[in-house]
């Protein structure tokens, strides 16, 4: 779905942004005469789409191979090494993207940020290494060694990736990803057919890691430079706040995965991250919005040109809720079936969380895109603020909530702070600009999804949903009626949607 694209009344570039040195010619030439903004977006969304139907068929595979136990100790082992890699990241991570994109002293910046990198990876290894005594599920299962390489592994990998999307090549950082997406994929499947288990679902995760790393290294223009006490203080005074609203983001991300390893067992981490997967395609339009925004906006922030950022932030809200919506709508209707059919009967128990997920999912979009904004517009302090509130009060309740009602408890808790999250997040950020949503567009995708919805309901009462043709049949007659009513009702989307189609070379259908 390509309507995602913002339709931004700037032509500002972002400072740094390579520039062909030949002149295009025929389909290329088309493709370059289109806004950088939604070039890139074209580039970032075409790859969280494949990136998101790889994840999808793979842990398809992965939970009908090797069952909710064994993908329950990957899921933890993966939670582990984003908490011990944010220590090794330090928030330095996020701060040299900031620094890079602001355009000034971008080589002293980046070797100050490798320099920093090496030495906070001795100092993450020895906190696991104090720690392994009490991490029994990694022990356990085997794969702390593991964690250990994927660390060392992750700082080339980081340096290469952070500094490269710092300089505004959005496109080469997103198909990095998608390399390393499509390694650890295919090197995981390989290893489970030969009957590698956990093991080789972590060693494919490595090996993710260093394509992604090796690929960004390709297309990195930043060399080694002099850097002084100015350049570190800098990237301290941005860090220490990124990395703390980083840590409130993992606490979203994965306290409630190693809560529930420590209250229950591997098989409920299993089936509740299996749910909680089956909920992010509500949210891929508002990564890849995420991705592409950030240099932009810290780039109009640096120059004064906040009347730039709010439409933008506008618009992203409408196109992160043209998917999240209809998603969600889609999910409480169909989500047991999917579950049954995609992932396998044994997963089916998590139903009940899926269903509070998916509208967690929509608060997400709001969070996401909010706290961007406070990071990229340099008040990391404010971000780290709002975060910290809800941090304590996610804890707190997974605390109260997972022992007594298990993982619809922990999706619960999820739920409640990410809306106090997002109301924290829209008091801060209006302080800089004026956050609004455009409501007659919101609306327009309300409506359609709530028809979307009577249909399917319709043709589930129809038609049983006794196999997985039937319910992809649901699905895609659910797209369809859903995109239909709202190009219909909505103009302006249908209009931008047009003239990116035809910007691109191909045929816009007559029916629209």
């Amino acid at each position: 779905m390509l309507i995602f694209l913002i339709r931004f009344k700037t032509n500002m570039v972002l400072h740094g942004e390579c520039l062909p040195v030949f002149q295009p010619s025929g389909y290329l030439a088309r493709i370059m005469r289109i806004n950088p903004i939604q070039r890139q977006s074209v580039i970032s969304l075409g790859s969280t789409l494949v990136l998101t139907a790889i994840g999808f068929l793979s842990t398809m595979f992965f939970a009908h191979t090797l069952g909710p136990a064994i993908l329950g100790a990957y899921f933890l082992f993966v939670a582990y090494f984003s908490v011990f890699n944010l220590i090794g990241d330090g928030g330095f991570g996020g701060a040299v993207v900031k620094r890079i994109s602001e355009g000034e002293d971008q080589n002293a910046y980046f070797t100050a940020f490798i320099l920093l990198r090496v030495m906070l990876l001795a100092v993450s290894v020895g906190f696991l290494l104090i720690a392994r005594p009490y991490l029994v599920d990694l022990t356990s299962s085997g794969v702390f060694p593991w964690l250990i390489v994927a660390l060392v592994v992750s700082v080339f990998t980081n340096i290469a990736s952070n500094s490269v999307y710092g300089s505004g090549k959005v496109g080469v950082n997103q198909i990095g990803g998608l390399i390393e997406n499509l390694t650890r994929v295919v090197i995981q499947i390989v290893a489970v057919v030969l009957g590698y288990g956990v093991a080789g679902l972590a060693g494919g995760f490595i090996a993710g890691l260093l394509a992604s790393g090796l690929f960004n290294f390709r297309f990195l223009d930043l060399t080694p430079a002099p850097f002084g006490w100015s350049h570190i203080r800098s990237l301290f005074s941005f860090s220490f706040w990124m990395f703390l609203s980083a840590g409130g983001y993992l606490v979203f991300s994965y306290a409630d995965t190693i809560m529930i390893g420590y209250f229950m067992t591997e098989v409920d981490v299993g089936i509740y991250r299996v749910a909680l997967q089956l909920t992010s395609i509500a949210t891929f339009v508002t990564i890849a919005l995420h991705t592409t925004l950030y240099p932009k906006i810290s780039y109009w922030g640096k120059k004064d040109a906040l009347p730039s950022v709010e439409p933008a932030l506008a618009r992203a809200f409408t196109y992160s809720l043209l998917l999240a919506v209809p998603v969600l709508v889609g999910g409480w209707l169909l989500g047991e079936r999917l579950l049954y059919f995609f992932y396998g009967e044994s997963f089916t128990v998590g139903a009940g969380a899926l269903s509070v997920l998916l509208l967690m999912q929509v608060a997400n979009v709001f969070v996401y895109l909010q706290t961007m904004c406070l990071n990229a517009l340099n008040r990391p302090r404010d971000s780290f603020r709002v975060t910290a509130v809800a941090v304590a009060a996610n804890i707190g309740l997974n605390l109260l909530l997972i022992p007594a009602y298990g993982i619809i408890g922990a999706a619960a808790a999820t739920l409640v702070t990410m809306v106090l999250n997002a109301a924290l997040a829209n008091r801060a950020l209006s302080r800089s600009i004026r956050v609004r949503m455009e409501p007659w567009a919101v609306g327009h995708i309300v409506l359609a999804a709530l028809v979307m919805g009577a249909v399917v309901a319709a043709y589930s009462f129809v038609v049983p949903l006794t196999n997985v043709f039937v319910v992809l049949g649901a699905v895609a007659l659910g797209g369809v009626v859903y995109l239909l009513v709202l190009l219909k009702l909505d103009r302006g989307i249908r209009d931008e949607l047009k003239e990116l189609t035809m910007g691109l070379g191909l045929p816009w259908p007559r029916l629209l």
